[in-house]
């Protein structure tokens, strides 16, 4: 997995981990905007947002990949 965290403040990371052939993980403090830039309410400290555009509850993972065919490495 690959995480991306935000250097600027030791208290209130924030930490996105891109899980393989799943979604992304968010932790920490992060305001979540729609498109039309309306807040998105999140219920948890970490979220899961889908990637597969799958899923029945967007922008938040429901699991969907999981019954998709996983993706071929390259070698």
């Amino acid at each position: 997995m690959n995480s991306v965290s935000n250097p600027q403040s030791d208290n209130d990371d924030v930490t996105i981990t891109v899980c393989p052939d799943g979604p992304l993980l968010v932790r920490g403090p992060v305001t979540l905007i729609d498109a039309d830039g309306n807040p998105i309410k999140k219920e948890r400290p970490t979220i899961a947002l889908c990637r597969c555009r799958g899923t029945s509850i967007a922008p938040f993972c429901d699991g969907t990949h999981k019954k998709r065919r996983r993706r071929q490495s390259s070698t």
